[in-house]
């Protein structure tokens, strides 16, 4: 495969989750109807609201988000990245978790997001870790045609080792499905997604939400695909849409040989601190 054609969906996620599903149909078949192949929704799309909402909307794996997502990427014969949704565990712990479903509508990747967003941003508290419990696997998943997909959600993005290692376990396509504050949205998003594409020579596909979600909470919209060259292919303005940009493969792999930074790593060099 020389190309795949990607989309990144932006939608305004509430607590009203039969909207939210509708709204993630519809902008997911004009993403499939304009030739999208790989199509990735926002974080925490099927459900937006407070702490006790998000805790009582929570699903196992193969609950209400998964059928649908298998429905709909088998019908549309895509590879749908379904951003995140509140998966309750077999232990009962709650997990922020992301699924790769396949062209034949089977979950291929579950990736529970492995940094919290305990912070203070514009003067407003976010506490993730009072809701859900943070993963420990890094996930690499693949298109059918192999095409290898590094697994991560919002917050991640802050932690350039995650991406490093994605890359270094063959990822080809990045994936960001967030809900970036609007603040963080105006002020770092682009510089830290053409940074995670520059440095890993890899596309980025960033699905950020839109909106105001609860009183005072709102999130900055600004999706964006991104090639390795860190030029942005596709961007999304400040409401709901599909975007959509080819991926050319082959000009990734002519980056990678001439400009060979992974290959010139020098890993014995590096020493992490108090270890």
């Amino acid at each position: 495969m020389s190309t795949l054609s990607a989309a990144a969906i932006q939608l305004a996620a509430t607590a009203d989750t039969q909207g939210n599903f509708e709204a993630a149909e519809r902008l997911v078949r004009e993403a499939a109807a304009r030739g999208a192949q790989l199509v990735l929704l926002p974080e925490q799309w099927p459900l937006w609201g407070t702490d006790e909402q998000m805790r009582a909307g929570a699903q196992p794996l193969e609950g209400p988000v998964a059928a649908w997502a298998r429905e709909l990427a088998r019908e549309l014969a895509i590879d749908l990245v379904a951003g995140s949704f509140s998966e309750i565990g077999v232990d009962g712990r709650l997990h922020n978790t992301s699924l790769h479903v396949t062209p034949a509508g089977e979950i291929r990747s579950a990736y529970r997001k492995i940094h919290m967003f305990d912070v203070v941003v514009g003067g407003t508290e976010y506490r993730e870790s009072a809701v859900y419990a943070p993963g420990e696997e890094i996930v690499v998943s693949a298109t059918d045609a192999g095409v290898a997909l590094g697994m991560t959600v919002c917050y991640d993005l802050r932690f350039p080792e995650l991406y490093r290692i994605l890359a270094l376990e063959g990822a080809r396509i990045l994936l960001v499905p967030a809900a970036f504050t609007i603040a963080t949205t105006r002020d770092h998003w682009e510089t830290l997604l053409r940074a995670r594409a520059i440095e890993n020579q890899a596309f980025v596909i960033a699905a950020n939400a839109i909106g105001e979600y609860l009183p005072g909470r709102v999130v900055g919209g600004r999706s964006m695909i991104i090639d390795p060259w860190g030029v942005v292919l596709a961007q999304a303005g400040d409401g709901p849409c599909a975007i959509v940009a080819e991926l050319d493969l082959e000009r990734q792999a002519r980056v990678r040989e001439q400009l060979p930074s992974l290959a010139n790593r020098r890993p014995a060099a590096y020493r992490w601190p108090g270890i």
